[in-house]
This record gives structure tokens, C-alpha cells and sequence, in this order.
């Protein structure tokens, strides 16, 4: 990621909104005199935060933004908007983000890329349409129709993150008593439940982390003990990798492109003898210093 800023040189952090009395007034399209690196996310995550000191001991002028109304035309723009909360969507910004793109703006992580990592329906055709190894996926919002292929079955949300709501089914049965306890749910209101095959677990996966076109960054997560997801918000952890299998990196890359990421996290979860099934793509990509190749 720094490799492609520093040949585009961005900067700058914009006013905050001007404060009144009684009410906030709508902060004004900034329009900079020089070009600068600019982070968009409803958050300064530990990583947004990481990203824009790194950029800016490339003597670049840095921003972080929450809406894409205060980006300026000479900008670049990392758009890390994220999955909602409420796991039915994503964060507000991305039909102004897609204006920002139709003005010339330069955007990595567009809005449809955003988008289609964050929707699994999404990944998934992106990823067939690519040939990329990826768990077979149906969307349902009927609890009598069963996918087409046989359980175990993984459910979960159609925009979804941090491993919430994730369930393992290993009947049809199952599968129906859990459809039906989830109708409820708002997001399963609005967009079904992602139904998938379970890749069988080995109890650690590999997320490469992909900028530009190369593998910058790579960890191990480990399931923490009884647990079958890897999730570190469920008591997994992390652990450094020395290397990565070109077989691994191939997927990554390929995965990305499939997507059209600029800067995206790529989930593997091993299935043979180097042999992988890329999971998801995560297109607001958290990381640490432990992700750090080494020599890099």
C-alpha cells in the first residue's frame, strides 16, 4: 500500500465541522491546494491510525475522513467503510464514494469492490467467475428449501463480520430449526441467511493481506480450544508467519483481482496438502505489527 502511495503523494487533515449553539453546520466539500492520502472509515481504528502515520513518513499530507463529502479532487482516497453493526449492510458512504469516482477522484477499494466483499453472495460469484476454490454458497429466506448440496452446513449472515452469528448445522434438520430461529433477526429480514459448505476445520487458517498486487502481510489465527472458527473476537489468537506457499499467495492475488481490491485481507482455510479454499475477502482489513513478513 505505501509502495503505490508514494507514487501518488496525498495529504492534509480537513477543519472540523463549525460548531454553533445549538446545532452543527454540514461540514463543506474540501477542495485542497496539494494532493493528499486520505482515509475514509466511521472509525481511526488502531490500523486507519498505523496507515496514516506510515503514509506520512513518506512526508505526504494525511486525512482521515468519515464522509466522502470532504474529500477534494486531488485526493487519494483508502475507502475503509465496514460491515453495520447490525450485520444488515454496510456503512453509510458508498453512493457518495461512487460519485467522488465518477468526478476523477482516485479511489482504492471503490464502492463495488467494498461492496462485494462485504456481501458473501457477492464474494462468492466474484470468486466463481474467477475459478478461485471457494465453499459451495446458496442464499435462503425460506426455511423449507435446503441448498442443493448435501450438510454440513455453515450459516451465516449475508453481511457479516467478527464471526457473529456464525452457526454450524450438520443436518437438514438443523438446518431448519436454525433458519427459523433467525427470522427475527433484521438482518435475515432484509437479506436471508448465507448458506455454505463446511470446508472441515483444522483449527487455523491464513489471512494474507494484499496490496497493489502483492502479499504484504500475512498471519496464522488459531482457533481458540473447542472452538471451530478461527476468529480471534471469539478467543482465537495469532501467530506470525514465516512463509507463504506460492500456492497461497497465488489464491490471494487471484482472490483480489476477483474483487478488484486495492487493499484487502484474504481469509485461506487449508483443504489438502497446500491446497486452499479462499473463505472471504475483507474488504476494511484490520491488521498488526504481527502480520509483518520478515525483513519487511
Amino acid at each position: 500500500l505505501i509502495a503505490a502511495v508514494s507514487k501518488r503523494r496525498a495529504g492534509l487533515e480537513p477543519a472540523p465541522p463549525e460548531q454553533t449553539a445549538d446545532r452543527t453546520l454540514e461540514a463543506p466539500t474540501v477542495t485542497p491546494e496539494a494532493p493528499r492520502f486520505v482515509i475514509l472509515a466511521h472509525q481511526l481504528t488502531r490500523t486507519n491510525a498505523r496507515l496514516l502515520e506510515a503514509v506520512r513518513q513518506l512526508e505526504v499530507e494525511t486525512a482521515w475522513i468519515d464522509a466522502p463529502v470532504l474529500a477534494g479532487p486531488l485526493d487519494t482516497v483508502l475507502a475503509r467503510l465496514d460491515v453495520l453493526p447490525t450485520l444488515d449492510g454496510v456503512e453509510d458512504g458508498l453512493w457518495a464514494l461512487r460519485r467522488l469516482e465518477h468526478d476523477g477522484v482516485r479511489i482504492l477499494n471503490c464502492a463495488d469492490t467494498l461492496l462485494t466483499c462485504h456481501d458473501k453472495l457477492a464474494t462468492a460469484l466474484a470468486l466463481a467467475r474467477y475459478g478461485l476454490p471457494h465453499p459451495r454458497t446458496a442464499c435462503v429466506d425460506d426455511v423449507e428449501r435446503a441448498p442443493s448440496f448435501e450438510p454440513p452446513y455453515v450459516v451465516k449472515p449475508r453481511f457479516g463480520s467478527w464471526g457473529r452469528d456464525v452457526y454450524l448445522c450438520r443436518t437438514d434438520t438443523e438446518l431448519r430449526e436454525r433458519l427459523a430461529g433467525l427470522q427475527e433477526r433484521q438482518w435475515f429480514v432484509r437479506h436471508g441467511a448465507i448458506v455454505q459448505e463446511l470446508v472441515p476445520p483444522v483449527g487455523h487458517d491464513l489471512r494474507l493481506v494484499v496490496a497493489d498486487g502483492s502479499v504484504v502481510g500475512a498471519i496464522e489465527r488459531v482457533a481458540a480450544p473447542g472452538e471451530w472458527r478461527t476468529n480471534v473476537a471469539l478467543g482465537g489468537h495469532r501467530e506470525r508467519v514465516d512463509r507463504i506457499s506460492p500456492r497461497a499467495v497465488e489464491l490471494a492475488l487471484g482472490a483480489a483481482s476477483a474483487v478488484r481490491g486495492d487493499f484487502v485481507g484474504v481469509d485461506l482455510l487449508p483443504n489438502g496438502d497446500d491446497e486452499w479454499v479462499v473463505l472471504e475477502v475483507n474488504g476494511a482489513v484490520e491488521l498488526t505489527e504481527e502480520y509483518s513478513l520478515p525483513g519487511r
